[in-house]
């Protein structure tokens, strides 16, 4: 009879680390990297909005199981529906706002001046 088959992140050293780890996001984060929505951290699991700690690179897609550069605060429900993928950034994060990025506001190729100049 064949035993479970653990993950790394899931024995020894490297679950050490990931519980270290953990606590210091749980600790120094308050917004979920997948929504940007803050996270309830009253809230306990399974409750779908309740904390959890998402791999950014999942470890199925060679991410480091421990590394804290490795993850981030996200919602139960967020961290499901992400699965295995590799998530874009979050659009509600802060962005640099360029020009080539804002709407025209007219329509210069129609525009008529007043007269005079």
């Amino acid at each position: 009879m064949a035993g479970k088959v653990y993950r790394k992140d899931q024995l020894g050293e490297q679950r050490t680390a990931l519980d270290r780890n953990r606590r210091k996001i749980y600790a120094t984060q308050t917004v979920c990297a997948l929504c940007g929505q803050p996270v309830d951290m009253s809230l306990r699991y399974p409750h779908p909005m309740s904390k959890t700690v998402d791999h950014i690179i999942p470890i199925a897609r060679g991410g480091h199981p421990s590394d804290l550069a490795n993850l981030q605060l996200a919602h139960l429900a967020c961290n499901l529906a992400k699965s295995d993928s590799i998530a874009p950034p979050c659009p509600k994060k802060a962005r640099a706002v360029s020009n080539r990025n804002l709407p025209q506001s007219r329509d210069w190729a129609n525009f008529k001046t007043g007269g005079g100049v």
